[in-house]
């Protein structure tokens, strides 16, 4: 599972050619798709109108809701000082899930912000498609 956080959605949202063209490589995948934690998306659109739209525009974007077991999960990182909802949320969605079996990859423009064990892009990084 490929998973974007607030960075990597504003970067998508205004055309970042690297996301957008794994956005379109994934739409031709049947399956596969890009995930965005709904936290990140509440966030990417608050900090810049229309956001939401240009990313959920996407075929191969799909989001993760917040539900109720997520967002105990997600509530428990932020007490324990992981980082703030949209950051603990895409943390969320990159640890081990019973409904995926493999390790998820979480781009971002904030490698830093994730704790060692989160396999992390950064959305600006020379082999993010394998170019290197």
């Amino acid at each position: 599972m490929i998973v974007l956080d607030t960075g990597a959605v504003k970067a998508l949202a205004v055309g970042h050619k690297t996301l957008n063209l794994l956005a379109g490589n994934m739409a031709r995948t049947p399956g596969d798709h890009l995930v965005i934690p709904a936290l990140c998306l509440t966030v990417a659109e608050s900090d810049e109108e229309g956001v939401a739209h240009r990313v959920l525009a996407l075929s191969s974007v799909g989001v993760d809701p917040l539900d109720t077991v997520a967002a105990v999960g997600v509530g428990t990182m932020i007490r324990d000082g992981l980082g703030g909802p949209d950051t603990c949320h895409a943390l969320y969605c990159a640890l081990p899930r019973a409904e995926f079996t493999g390790r998820s990859i979480l781009l971002t423009n904030r490698e830093d912000a994730y704790p060692r064990g989160i396999v992390t892009v950064d959305i600006d990084s020379p082999g993010m498609l394998g170019h290197w």
